[in-house]
């Protein structure tokens, strides 16, 4: 007997197969705890004073130059095409000879973004947090066509060797999971495991166009209240966290500007203008998903618009793959949850439990400011 054929309908605006209506982008979890009402820049710091003093002291903020070749350069004139350096930054956690968890986020994401993960996981492991270049405090590219997935994989290869060029696991969310899969394609020695968060080799362009909509602006937010309300409703739908988890974030993807008279993000416009050029397109991974052999942990959000049941089925044909369906959550879980960090750590130690696909609650949330007295951040940790 042979299988029903699976129709699939095609959005007749991008061209773009997807399997069945996206979720509701109106979509919202609560917020857990009392959402925070800021009246000045004054108040909106010395919460941050607070937020960002939880893990202050708890790791390295370090930089490497990375050498950007001239094959991926290719609006620049050959008679002008050279390398250049720009520079990487990241944060370190953990022992120095511990296996090392490689975090890299999505398009607007910066490194501090995995702060929760990464200081739940650093007794055990070398996590270290990597900002994009032309985002957070990485340095920036000469060109706009610079930006592109070949360049942020060719990022991850150097990154590794400078880390000292051992086989890393490496946690990849949206194009940081893009990322990897192109990485392993060609250099598949590099990566030992690989975590992605809610991204698979197909991204239907519906969501790649309206994320792009979203962040290929200039925004200056002259108002604390404008900052959160923007940026608390781009993280909308990462999971059901609390009014500190997504402080966090508004604090660390955007920075003071005195030009401005306000806070602007800490990114490059032109990396988001590229990937806006693309963003009519679906990613499609298939012939190097082929290629990625290794471990592969994938967690999903179940109320994602970008990984789809078909999508994960056809990548867990004849893969080692183990899965974590997240509820309450939509694309890119924010991976602050405890129970989420635990199932992770289970599967970094060997020590899931069987079987390949499991639902991993939310747990209790967090206490918003550990330790007595509660910690604050200098100056210094607050640029």
């Amino acid at each position: 007997m042979k299988p029903a054929l699976v129709v699939v309908p095609r959005d007749e605006a991008s061209g773009d197969t997807v399997p069945g209506a996206l979720m509701d982008v109106a979509w919202e979890p609560p917020v857990r705890g009392q959402r925070r009402i800021l009246t000045s820049w004054q108040e909106y710091m010395a919460l941050a004073s607070r937020v960002v003093g939880r893990f202050h002291g708890q790791f390295r903020l370090s930089h490497f130059d990375y050498e950007h070749p001239t094959r991926l350069q290719p609006g620049t004139p050959l008679r002008l095409k050279k390398p250049y350096h720009a520079s990487v930054a990241y944060t370190e956690w953990g022992p120095a000879d511990a296996p090392v968890l490689l975090c890299c986020g999505g398009v607007a994401n910066v490194a501090m973004r995995f702060h929760y993960l990464a200081a739940d996981l650093c007794d055990r492991y070398r996590v270290i947090c990597m900002d994009w270049l032309g985002r957070g405090r990485s340095g920036w590219l000469a060109a706009e066509d610079d930006y592109s997935l070949a360049t942020y994989a060719e990022q991850l290869r150097q990154t590794i060797l400078h880390l000292g060029g051992r086989p890393v696991t490496i946690l990849g969310s949206s194009m940081g999971g893009s990322a990897a899969i192109e990485l392993m394609a060609r250099h598949p020695q590099l990566v030992q495991r690989l975590i992605l968060n809610d991204v698979g080799p197909h991204i239907p362009a519906r969501r790649r166009k309206r994320r792009a909509d979203t962040i290929a602006r200039h925004y200056v937010f002259r108002h604390p209240a404008d900052l959160l309300r923007k940026v608390g409703a781009s993280v909308k739908n990462d999971g059901p966290v609390s009014d500190d988890i997504r402080f966090n974030l508004t604090f660390h993807q955007t920075r003071w500007s005195d030009d401005e008279g306000g806070r602007i993000y800490r990114h490059d416009v032109r990396a988001m203008q590229a990937y806006r050029r693309g963003a009519h397109r679906s990613v499609l991974q298939w012939e190097q998903w082929k290629r990625v052999n290794c471990p592969v942990m994938l967690i999903h959000g179940m109320q994602s618009d970008a990984l789809f049941e078909p999508t994960i089925r056809r990548m867990s044909r004849g893969k080692p793959i183990t899965i974590m369906h997240v509820p309450d959550t939509g694309h890119t879980p924010l991976l602050a949850d405890r129970n989420h960090i635990g199932f992770i750590r289970q599967w970094l130690d060997g020590q899931a439990p069987d079987g390949k696909e499991w639902s991993v609650l939310h747990a209790e949330a967090r206490t918003a400011y550990p330790g007595n007295p509660i910690a604050f951040a200098p100056l210094g940790a607050l640029r």
